[in-house]
């Protein structure tokens, strides 16, 4: 694959080390060649690097499959996911799921991205429902005006909402941006 086809979510194999696309910049600097600047995140080990490649350069993928996944429990060895089609227990660390641990909840079905027969993260909904636990109280009559504020959620992502949310309240997250998209 060609450096300048490079999309987000893209898993890369560089210097042995499999590598995920988390955000690219394809520019052309006045004189210069084309160029593509992109910022990775290591799947091994959860660490980010910026990378630049010539966008003629070619790139190495990795071959990635998806598979169904039920999110099980976590613990100290990590998140735990029972696979769909071979009903075996695998675990993924949380420096390969990074953000993607604030949206889970037990019981949740997930795609598995797997690499030769091992986890390497998962694909999430677009959206999740979750429930509010920590807020400050509504100001009353807040509802004309948009002043969001800070809230926390049963799996401990943190995000803003609007003054009516209250705690014990469900509400739809958008799980690629994080925000508060409506009451559940």
């Amino acid at each position: 694959m060609k450096a300048k086809d490079m999309r987000k979510g893209t898993v890369l194999v560089l210097k042995g080390q499999l590598y995920s696309v988390m955000d690219f910049n394809h520019h052309t600097p006045g004189n210069l060649r084309a160029m593509v600047q992109c910022k990775l995140r290591n799947l091994q080990n959860g660490t980010q690097t910026e990378q630049r490649f010539s966008s003629t350069e070619d790139l190495e993928t990795a071959d990635v499959f998806q598979q169904k996944g039920t999110f099980l429990y976590s613990d100290n060895n990590g998140y735990h996911f029972m696979n769909g089609e071979t009903f075996e227990e695998v675990a993924i660390t949380e420096e390969m799921l990074g953000d993607g641990r604030f949206y889970l909840k037990e019981g949740m079905e997930v795609q598995l991205s797997m690499h030769e027969e091992n986890p390497i993260g998962i694909q999430l909904p677009m959206t999740v429902t979750l429930t509010v636990t920590d807020t400050e109280p509504g100001i009353k009559g807040a509802t004309a005006t948009n002043s969001p504020k800070p809230a926390r959620t049963e799996t401990g992502l943190q995000l803003t909402v609007p003054q009516f949310i209250n705690v014990g309240e469900e509400i739809i997250v958008k799980t690629d941006t994080g925000e508060y998209l409506s009451r559940a």
